[in-house]
């Protein structure tokens, strides 16, 4: 019997990082063009896809978790399993109830051809992003760092990079489509050095960086996760410089302490972390800075996690992504002395979170009584607040108003703070 239309169905589940977020969102994509639908509340899907995460022991299990979520919701569908927990522990996915494909990671842009090996497969690139008003776009994959606490150069490979020429054209199709704001994404993007295939010139990031700039129609332009040693003074100046380049940056700091900075492998110290903070807010007082934090790592003494602590007082966060150290089989940090009690973890978790908590406030409430330029991204359920948002330099904002429509940048004054955010109202602009 041939199948309807109405019957090519697909769900997409994607855990972990932005890059997860992209391959997910191309898979998406690719289907589409192959004449499927998302399947909604209660639809059957002919295809399932999990796109799993490894990074802690809780995204390995949120990952088996979503798996059998679908083999039960969707008993008859191809369920593909890829990412990096079914690269980690592929024996143990492929035997699950209901999966009928597992995708390595080095064929994860090769899926839907595999999934439909008699079709014309269409190109693994994003060309919309679903449910987000800001795309983000995949420039490089693997890591070539080997931290001791890390599985992902594992599980991902080495690192790799796009063409530049592939690059723009991705960024020009989504500016078509009509985002505003491209965020540069990668597993290490520091790493990136896109050729050119004719000419097998190598280009760094900031090069990148200049390229995507000046895409015509473009609104903001965003770098993901990156260390601190990575932002060269080429990299700074192209982000300082750029005509839409957003002044705040994920720079990655993990421990506040040498100590701990070595035991991690990682390639900079907290000088170097500070010196590359200093050295942008100098250039622009507004800069901005997000970053990760490591608590519990093995050997972690208070002292240690004083420094972390410290760190983020100086540095006024605007967010702060903290994970509890999740020991991973396969790494150096698996095999470390004094390992840090649970409880302890626990507590120096709490404390983190309210830490970053009024950090973020302190850092907001110096923007009280200013005029910015707000992306509008989301409705805010059960707030008499209509959406919110951020400004160039990653505010959160909460902006009052009518008819206020998503991906629309508005001019917001900020009347007040709160934990949740600036709260604004839009100005009218001023006739020239």
């Amino acid at each position: 019997m041939t199948k309807t239309e109405d019957s090519k169905k697909y769900k997409v589940v994607t855990l972990g990082c932005r890059t997860n977020q992209y391959e997910s969102q191309a898979y998406a994509d690719q289907l589409k063009e192959l004449g499927y639908t998302a399947a909604g509340e209660g639809e059957n899907a002919e295809v399932c896809i999990v796109n799993t995460c490894t990074v802690t022991e809780a995204a390995d299990t949120q990952s088996r978790y979503e798996v059998r979520q679908l083999a039960r919701k969707h008993p008859n569908a191809k369920l593909v399993v890829t990412g990096c927990a079914a690269e980690n522990n592929p024996d143990q996915i492929k035997t699950m109830a209901g999966v009928t494909h597992l995708v390595s990671n080095k064929n994860k842009e090769n899926l839907i051809a595999e999934l439909f090996p008699l079709e014309t497969t269409p190109e693994f690139q994003i060309k919309n992003f679903d449910s987000h008003t800001r795309a983000f776009v995949k420039v490089q994959d693997g890591c070539n760092s080997y931290c001791t606490y890390c599985i992902i150069p594992y599980v991902r490979g080495r690192s790799r990079s796009r063409t530049l020429i592939e690059i723009i054209t991705e960024v020009e199709g989504l500016v078509a489509t009509g985002y505003k704001e491209v965020v540069i994404t990668g597993i290490n993007v520091g790493d990136f050095d896109g050729n050119v295939p004719e000419g097998n010139k190598a280009y760094t990031l900031a090069d990148l960086i200049r390229a995507v700039d000046s895409v015509k129609g473009l609104a903001r332009l965003r770098v993901s996760s990156i260390d601190p040693d990575e932002v060269t003074e080429d990299l700074a100046s192209a982000i300082l410089d750029g005509k839409t380049t957003c002044h705040s940056m994920h720079i990655v700091l993990q421990s506040g302490s040498n100590v701990i900075l070595k035991r991690m492998n990682r390639k900079y110290t907290r000088q170097i972390f500070m010196d590359t903070v200093d050295r942008l807010r100098a250039a622009d007082p507004d800069f901005t800075f997000t970053t990760d934090i490591i608590v519990g790592f093995p050997g972690e003494t208070d002292a240690d996690f004083k420094d972390t602590l410290d760190v983020m007082d100086k540095v006024k966060f605007a967010k702060v992504h903290m994970f509890p150290f999740s020991e991973r089989a396969r790494t150096r940090a698996a095999l470390m002395p004094n390992k840090v009690p649970g409880d302890v973890i626990k507590a120096r978790k709490q404390e983190v979170l309210r830490f970053a908590e009024k950090i973020s406030y302190e850092l907001h409430e110096r923007f009280v009584g200013r005029t910015m330029d707000v992306l509008l991204e989301n409705k805010q359920e059960g707030l008499c607040l209509s959406m919110e948002g951020h400004t160039e330099n990653f505010l959160r904002v909460l902006v009052e108003g009518e008819a206020l429509a998503s991906n629309s940048i508005v001019k917001v004054k900020f009347i007040s703070n709160t934990p949740q955010g600036l709260v604004g109202v839009i100005t009218p602009v001023s006739a020239e």
